[in-house]
């Protein structure tokens, strides 16, 4: 399974970006999102932004990799999920009934 991290950028150029997650920095290749000023949300794997995110989006995603972390240790996770616990469940529109 492949997972993506959301990190903020904090500084860099056009190519690469130092990027912060929950205070640690890496280094992370701009090539496949381009250039990115100071604040942006990416959506990282294996050292590369593999797409922008919105605040909202960054924090969603960051949840859940919280819950996980939390299921997996024994721990009450729930309130990570809350965008997923109040909705009904549904297919996506090329696997509905038409």
């Amino acid at each position: 399974m492949c997972i993506g991290i959301p990190m903020r950028v904090v500084a860099g150029n056009e190519f690469v970006a130092q990027c912060d997650r929950h205070g640690a920095i890496s280094s992370i290749s701009l090539m496949l999102v381009g250039p990115q000023p100071v604040g942006t949300w990416l959506l990282t794997h294996l050292g590369s932004a593999i797409r922008v995110l919105d605040a909202l989006e960054a924090r969603a995603i960051d949840d859940a990799l919280a819950g996980l972390a939390e299921a997996v240790d024994g721990r009450a996770f729930e309130s990570l999920f809350a965008d997923l616990i109040s909705r009904e469940a549904e297919l996506p529109s090329h696997l509905r009934d038409n």
